[in-house]
């Protein structure tokens, strides 16, 4: 099998890799990280001028028309970059979930903003109470009028204090846990009634809490048609997610592996480089063969993240995150270790990609999560004795 990527591949992830690189340095994310918003309008242009915005919209919505593995590079590209910006959260959740769900008239509206880095939209979708089930949505929307009220509570919505507008999942009909009865609304982040409760993740970025209390909003602000569930878009559009932040990981982790080996050549002890150090090489090894297993498994989730057979694609993206979150934990771990004391410092990148690893183990279901997930769907597929 081929794995070389095209000319046109190539070139997205070298203008990518060149704007990390030369506008994105450490220092400034840094300032970012540290400003009042926490992340960067001009960065978000500056990504949304290279198409990056746009990749994952149709060429008839005014976008590029690139599939999984396009995206695959751009989040394995902008990795090493850690972005402050709601890369993951709007140009590929969101817009997936629009581009596949929402009406012609939603699509004409939403995904040209979306592309040109006018308007980001992000998903609120997950609840405390589900511990990681996708399906569970106690949030509530009642008929009232010509519109709906909504009610309900939303955790850990990554990246929701930048988003000019939130689409969030609410129950219309049965109960939480049920594969149906759940609709997606457009909700503005300025709506009466919604309140953000922002903090700082483990790797820094910004998140909120969504509680909506009484939220009105018009019967156009619901997403798709009123007949159809959105279960399985909603779901569908974290698969991608899920595959994205896996390509995210392999960046993060080519760049944490590379920046320990150029510590161990430079780094002095008894006359000579600790890299000489039998010991030391060993601990390497085994981070260049969970990073190279890691690349494996990436390029497995893009190719299947779009797969229609749900347990299958479900089966594959699992087993990714379980080989994948080890990995980011293995490798993490062992760059600290070997920087030593300054491992942990603000001032090393490393610090830095460790903690970014760290979020990334436990975004979209941890390790044990998704170890379960895939031991459940095996059995499934296991035929009974006759």
């Amino acid at each position: 099998m081929d794995f070389s990527f095209s000319e046109e591949q190539q070139q997205l992830q070298d203008a990518i890799a060149r704007f990390v690189q030369g506008d994105y340095s450490f220092e400034r994310r840094h300032k970012i990280l540290k400003s009042a918003d926490g992340w960067s309008r001009e960065v978000w242009q500056g990504l949304a001028d290279l198409g990056v915005l746009a990749m994952n919209i149709p060429e008839a919505d005014g976008g590029l028309g690139y599939g999984p593995i396009e995206a695959l590079l751009a989040m394995q590209s902008a990795g090493p970059a850690m972005l402050c910006e709601p890369l993951l959260d709007s140009a590929v959740i969101a817009t997936a979930l629009v581009r596949d769900f929402g009406s012609p008239e939603q699509r004409a509206e939403l995904l040209p903003a979306m592309g040109s880095g006018e308007r980001i939209v992000v998903l609120a979708h997950t609840e405390a109470a589900g511990r990681g089930q996708a399906v569970w949505v106690e949030t509530s929307a009642k008929k009232s009028g010509d519109g709906y009220v909504l009610s309900g509570h939303k955790a850990v919505v990554s990246l929701a204090p930048a988003a000019d507008e939130l689409l969030v999942s609410a129950r219309v009909s049965g109960q939480p846990g049920d594969a149906e009865g759940v609709a997606v609304f457009r909700v503005a982040k300025d709506a009466s009634g919604l309140a953000l409760k922002p903090f700082k993740t483990l790797d820094g970025r910004r998140a909120a809490d969504v509680v909506l209390a009484d939220v009105k909003v018009p019967a156009s602000s619901l997403l798709g048609a009123p007949t159809v569930s959105a279960n399985v878009a909603i779901d569908r559009a974290l698969d991608l997610g899920l595959a994205a932040v896996c390509a995210e990981a392999l960046g993060v982790m080519e760049a944490t592996v590379n920046a320990t080996i150029e510590y161990l050549k430079t780094r002095q002890q008894f006359g000579q480089p600790i890299g000489r150090f039998q010991a030391l090489q060993h601990r390497t090894a085994d981070m260049l063969l969970h990073l190279e297993q890691s690349r494996s498994m990436a390029y497995l989730a893009a190719m299947h993240c779009n797969v229609a057979d749900d347990t299958q694609r479900r089966k594959t993206l699992s087993a990714a995150k379980v080989v994948i979150g080890n990995a980011c934990r293995f490798i993490g771990q062992q760059a600290v270790q070997l920087h030593g004391g300054m491992g942990m410092t603000e001032e090393l990148n490393v610090s830095h990609f460790f903690k970014r690893l760290m979020a990334i183990e436990l975004s979209f279901g941890d390790t044990d999560t998704h170890l379960q997930r895939f031991a459940a769907l095996t059995q499934r597929d296991i035929p009974l004795a006759a």
